[in-house]
């Protein structure tokens, strides 16, 4: 030791027996200890001296014990013993890899492993509890006397050098060489833990957590609270000093049996193994079909019993590994502690529980949020929040406990930083294994989130389920959260992420689609958020490398006039600079950044012959940017001047490539390839199919992990195997992809499962590996390329093609350049297209189509290439006519038919279907519908639904529906719940609804005539469906066309739609303008009658292109004759509503056009004719493409 240490250390004082005698300077040889370590080197040399003395052991703690009540002393003590207590992580700032470094770093942790073997006792733990406990005392007694009255510095430092003493000697990782401490022995953590339970400090750590005025220390007691329980398995700590369970004793007899079957086949290979003959004469065999180095069979020269583990490798030397591309070992251990500290930890759950958890998680996530905290410390947080909720789950399960994290909220922040551990996992990668370790943290933390909120469906409290509900509701709505898996599977790295976490990420996720697939199947539809990324194409011009950068070259010869000009102009005395402006004023780049587009305007002017303005522009820019006389010095002559404007003429300076009308011939497909595609967000909701998510997870990354999990099958818990096997039963079984799991890798885990003695144990990984076994070896009957492919990881498209035969993806290949038009083609494309281009009423394109002796190209195709031969000017000549534009009007005679088929079929079973069958003008359902309405031979659609017979329902099936009817019945009570403030209902209280005259004629100058007559159905038959179900909701605006959607985001139309009482989205969740369940069914009329004043006037004769549209409105079944029609007969359709058949489950009421009505009575009627050809399905979706990208 140091001659300067040692007589320090023995200027401190002395032990005799058990009474420490100290020496006079005690308290400076302190500070003096203090001094040296705080200028100790890199190698912790000070730290190591006083260690290897072990004058904590001898010195400090006597000293703390017997000498307490010399205030000075034991402050100067305290702190001593905090900074040679702390982490050797700190000291070092990571684990060294130098050798000299790490054995100074190893040192340094044997050393705190004695301090913490020395604190291990009750009289130590004993003075700081009474300490903390006289400081506490002595505000509580302040506060409650004087009134509020804050506390000395001094003994908050007191205080907090306290509360890290503690957390120091509680994070010393323990010594597994020496302890060896198996379950239910009383390690030296568990020592130090009853050692605080005796002296009272754990009472004092739940003082700190619950009090109000102890606010500071929060961060301090939870992290101290979490060192506590560092090894601690919370299911296992709830259920200690019970009785164990029948369940988890047959769980131990099974895993006895395993061990005891594997015992006895060891033994029964060992027997075999024995030979009574000598090793030497063995014997030599060769194997057949295996060759050597050479040419020959491979020799065998050992006993036939050791052939089974045979292999190419024995006799090898290990391969090295590199240390970057080694597995993530996992550092987590977890141990079963003595009776008795269990016991008392149990207690101290319980406790916190019941009256710090919410208060403490509250603030200490407030610090977090507000950066009060300090680097990492969310750790902490992620961790109580897991431990706290799995006992409290695992014990008496009560949901009030943990309400403070049981939000969505916890979600987002949980999510949160499972995206930034990763991001910093990949950028820092130093420290990637503790970010990876982090990241396990946070996944802990929302596997127990979702594991609590699927325990509260079946607690018996109504007002649990709800709320386990709503936040369901809320989490599968979010597209982050559901995407949240997939990207954890994708992005699994095994050199950075232990095993442990393979297993959690694989436990959460088959935890999470259990509960969204249980959620699908109670709701029946659920309509969730869908990001989608709308391509906006911008042309991307060639720009040459004159013309890049560089201004127009200025012609030779002009600079001479332009410079006699600006000598001229300068002698006049009439230049004045008010008039000019070098910037703009309103243009949205900065005033400083505008210097380079004056000089562009100054050269502009020289090019033009413009000297006077010229010369002006340079004069009122340089009074606006004088920096850097960037435009000359104030104090400039008159030839400087002019030399400067010489520059700026012939300068080649930066210019804004003005767009360019491109050529027939430029217009190609190679300008398809310099497209640059912007992509915006666009937030959509979409009706959610568990299948179509599901497939998400078919890929290699996926199917991976679970072989590679799959691996330890043996050391896995049996929960762990029955997720892996139930994720690839999904992929496999569900989804029709058995192929997926094609893999040589994943083969030889089942032959080695076969082979296990205990594979009795297996049942279900058994049956489910001969299923996958099955399905291969039927598939080599067709496909005997299988063989190969079992070397190889497979995607979705080649499962397709090993199933359906190789080549059936090409032909549906996009990713394939189109091939080139030879000159036969074009002339058959040329000759095509002059014939048919004068032809009225068809297109022209699918005229071509239909023609064209290849079959191959798309209507894109011909399009372009068309452009490129000249025959068209651009490729907007060739769009397509929307739909419904082509109204054919009704002729008399054509309603007078419809009027006779009506009569003749009103009292078949299916009006419609015979109508359509018979009538001599083929319209569309829809048009037939609205065309019945208008003439008021039917009050309601619903009269013109096919009739069904009704059948007996049985016992079971009204239960079902009961429970359906329950189930609709709470999304109508959550749906109706609005906001009693808002414009619904200041137009829930009018009698009657006014358009303002100005708003009437911007909607006629807009031309809104099809959105109006839209808004009006759906207003009528919202009004319909609530006078009959009796129960009003909140109904959102479908707009299915892009005509009704462009409209709904017109400022003019939502002005409109605000006046009617219609309320925008609420919130980032709702898309849809929603009519407010205020509105009754006669307000819905009369605003739906006031929208046909908001219509456009009918056209005068020098417009007849109108008469269609004028006609539409007017027999349209959302009209005001229609309605007064309705109206009338309404009292007369009540009888035959209840002749309608009976719905088949609950439906969510949805607003669709006409066009959507059509299809679903299509749907409906497709079996009315077994006869006729069946109309071809066109998707909803598909209908609103652009013409252009069809193909």
């Amino acid at each position: 030791m140091n001659c300067e240490l040692l007589a320090t250390c023995s200027a401190l004082g002395y032990l005799e027996g058990d009474i420490y005698h100290k020496e006079p300077d005690c308290l400076e040889s302190v500070k003096d200890l203090i001094r040296y370590l705080k200028y100790e080197d890199e190698t912790c040399d000070v730290r190591q001296q006083l260690g290897a003395a072990q004058i904590l052991q001898g010195d400090l703690l006597p000293i703390l014990i017997q000498h307490c009540q010399d205030k000075p002393l034991f402050d100067a003590v305290i702190r001593l013993m905090v900074n040679l207590t702390q982490p050797a992580l700190l000291c070092f700032g990571k684990v060294p890899q130098d050798p000299s470094f790490r054995h100074h770093f190893l040192q340094v942790l044997s050393y705190l492993q004695a301090y913490k073997e020395a604190f291990a006792n009750e009289k130590t733990f004993g003075v700081l509890s009474e300490t903390l406990y006289e400081l506490l005392q002595l505000v509580t007694f302040l506060v409650c006397l004087q009134g509020w009255e804050e506390r000395q510095e001094e003994d908050n430092l007191l205080i907090e050098r306290i509360l890290l003493l503690v957390r120091n000697i509680l994070h010393i990782p323990a010594d597994r060489d020496q302890e060896k401490s198996i379950d239910d022995e009383a390690s030296l953590h568990d020592r130090l833990l009853w050692a605080m339970h005796l002296s009272g400090l754990d009472d004092l750590m739940l003082f700190l957590a619950s009090s109000a005025a102890e606010q500071q220390w929060s961060l301090h007691v939870l992290e101290i609270v979490s060192l506590m329980f560092r090894d601690q398995n919370p299911e296992q700590l709830a259920m200690a000093g019970q009785a164990r369970s029948a369940r988890k004793q047959g769980a131990d007899m099974t895993e006895l049996e395993i061990l005891r079957r594997r015992e006895m086949a060891e033994k029964k290979s060992r027997v075999f193994q024995r030979s009574s003959r000598h090793s030497r004469f063995g014997g030599s065999y060769v194997i057949q079909g295996l060759k050597s180095i050479g040419d020959r069979d491979v020799v065998f020269h050992k006993s036939l019993h050791n052939f089974q583990t045979y292999s190419p490798d024995m006799g090898k030397d290990t391969r090295y590994v590199p240390r970057r591309r080694q597995i993530a070992q996992d550092h987590s251990l977890q141990r079963r502690s003595a009776l008795n500290v269990r016991l008392f930890l149990r207690d101290f759950c319980s406790e916190f529980l019941e009256n710090c958890y919410n208060r403490l998680m509250g603030l200490v996530k407030d610090h977090l949020l507000r950066e009060k905290a300090q680097q990492h410390d969310e750790t902490y947080y992620l961790w109580a929040l897991a431990f706290f909720m799995t006992f409290n789950r695992a014990s008496n399960f009560r949901p009030g406990l943990v309400s403070e994290t049981l939000s969505v909220r916890t979600f987002h922040f949980i999510e949160q930083n499972l995206t930034n551990y990763y991001e910093m996992m990949l950028t820092d990668r130093k420290e990637a294994v503790s970010w990876g370790r982090r990241m396990h943290l946070a996944l802990k933390a929302y596997q127990e989130l979702l594991a609590t909120v699927n325990k509260m469906d079946t607690s018996a409290d109504e007002a649990v389920r709800e709320s386990s509900r709503i936040i369901k509701n809320n989490v599968f709505y979010i597209m982050e959260y559901r995407e949240l898996f997939l990207t954890l599977f994708r992005k699994f790295d095994e050199t950075r992420q232990p095993r442990s976490y393979l297993c959690d990420l694989v436990e959460t996720t088959h935890l999470f689609l259990k509960m969204l697939e249980h959620f699908c199947r109670s709701r029946g539809n659920l309509m969730v958020q869908n990001k989608r990324r709308r391509k906006k194409k911008k042309k991307a011009h060639p720009q040459s490398p004159a013309s890049a950068g560089n201004g127009p070259y200025p012609p030779e010869g002009v600079w001479p006039a332009l410079a006699e000009q600006l000598k001229h102009c300068a002698q006049n005395s009439e230049l004045t600079l008010d008039s000019v402006v070098p910037f703009d004023a309103a243009s949205e780049v900065p005033v400083e950044e505008q210097r380079t587009e004056a000089m562009v305007r100054i050269q502009d002017s020289l090019l033009a012959g413009q000297a006077p303005e010229a010369l002006t522009l340079l004069r009122s820019a340089r009074e606006v940017w004088p920096e850097g006389d960037i435009f000359g010095s104030p104090d400039f002559s008159l030839e400087e001047e002019i030399e400067l404007l010489r520059q700026i003429f012939s300068a080649p300076l930066p210019r804004q490539q003005e767009p360019e009308e491109q050529g027939g011939e430029e217009e190609g497909e190679e300008e398809e390839e310099e497209e640059e595609e912007l992509q915006a967000v666009q937030i959509l909701e979409k009706e959610f199919n568990f299948l179509d998510y599901l497939r998400r997870f078919a890929c290699s990354a996926v199917v991976k992990a679970c072989v590679l999990l799959l691996q330890s099958y043996q050391k896995n818990s049996p929960y762990t195997n029955h997720c892996v096997v139930k994720m690839l039963h999904r992929l496999a079984h569900d989804l029709k992809m058995e192929a997926l799991l094609f893999q040589i890798s994943l083969f030889c885990l089942f032959h080695r499962l076969f082979n296990d003695p205990a594979s009795g144990a297996y049942k279900e990984l058994v049956t489910f590996a001969r299923y996958v076994l099955a399905k291969f070896f039927a598939l080599t009957e067709v496909n005997r390329k299988a063989f190969v492919e079992l070397l190889f990881w497979k995607n979705t498209a080649v499962v397709r093609e090993m199933t359906e035969g190789y080549g059936s993806l090409d032909a549906e290949s996009s990713n394939r350049k189109p091939p080139k038009w030879n000159p036969e083609e074009e002339k058959q494309l040329r000759e095509l297209y002059l014939a048919h281009k004068d032809i009225e009423g068809e297109d022209v394109i699918d005229a071509i189509l239909a023609h064209l002796n290849t079959t191959t190209r798309s209507r894109k195709q011909v399009i372009h290439q068309l452009v490129r031969l000249g025959l068209a000017d651009s490729v907007k000549d060739f769009q397509r006519q929307r739909k419904g534009t082509n109204l054919v009007l009704w002729t008399e005679d054509q309603e007078l038919e419809l009027q006779r088929l009506f009569e003749e079929f009103q009292g078949s079973d299916d009006v419609l279907g015979h109508i359509m069958k018979n009538i001599t003008a083929k319209r569309s359902r829809a048009r037939i519908v609205e065309k019945l309405l208008s003439l008021g031979l039917v009050a309601d659609r619903r009269e013109l639904y096919k009739k069904r017979q009704r059948k007996p329902v049985t016992s079971s099936l009204l239960d079902g529906k009961d429970h359906l009817k329950d189930r609709d019945q709470e999304d109508l009570e959550e749906n109706c719940e609005e906001d009693e403030e808002g414009p619904e209902a200041e137009a829930a209280q009018d009698t009657s609804v006014h358009i303002p005259q100005s708003l009437r004629q911007i909607l006629q100058e807009e031309d809104f005539s099809a959105p109006i007559l839209w808004l009006q159905n759906c207003l009528i038959r919202i009004a319909d469906d609530r006078e009959e179900d009796g129960c009003t909701q909140a109904v959102p605006l479908v707009p299915l066309t892009e005509e009704n959607e462009d409209a709904v985001e017109n400022q003019d139309f939502q002005k409109l739609l605000r006046k009617l009482g219609i309320r925008p989205p609420a919130s980032e969740q709702e898309s849809f303008w929603r009519v407010p369940a205020k509105l009754s069914p006669a307000l819905l009329r009369r605003a739906a009658a006031s929208l046909s004043q908001a219509e456009p006037e009918p056209q005068s004769a020098d417009r007849p292109e109108q008469g269609p549209r004028k006609e539409k409105l007017a027999l349209a079944p959302g009209s005001p004759m229609a309605a007064k029609k309705r109206k009338n007969d309404l009292g007369s359709s009540e009888g035959e509503a209840d002749k309608e058949p009976l719905s088949s489950g609950p439906q969510k009421l949805q607003l669709l056009d006409s066009d959507g009505e059509q299809e679903k009575n299509e749907s409906k009627n497709k079996d009315s004719d077994p006869g006729s050809p069946e109309p071809p399905r066109i998707h909803k979706r598909r209908r609103f493409l652009i013409e252009d990208e069809d193909d």
